[in-house]
């Protein structure tokens, strides 16, 4: 995934969460900027895989603590969504209720 689809993959998420934020390219990575401050998004080099993704929130940043890893776009996404505290979309179920 390019930095341009992650980043139009993220806009659409911020519409869907109802978080209001933009996102813009930077030398290492995406930063998605938003009333609760900067999130950053930058891709693992090939040698840390199984790791996919590093992503910093305003909270850790202002502790000085590294940026989180995720493993996959999921994980990334599922992760960003919880910490801008972003709402969820329904769910769908399959089978039994």
């Amino acid at each position: 995934m390019t930095d341009a689809q992650l980043r139009v993959l993220l806009l659409d998420c911020l519409q869907l969460w109802q978080v209001e934020g933009k996102v813009t390219a930077g030398a290492t990575g995406l930063a998605i900027e938003t009333p609760d401050g900067r999130f950053t998004v930058a891709a693992a080099d090939i040698g840390l895989r199984p790791v996919r993704w590093f992503y910093q929130t305003p909270e850790r940043a202002a502790a000085g603590r590294p940026a989180r890893a995720a493993p996959s776009i999921v994980a990334l996404l599922s992760a960003l969504r919880n910490a801008m505290e972003g709402v969820g979309g329904d769910r769908l179920r399959v089978g039994g209720v």
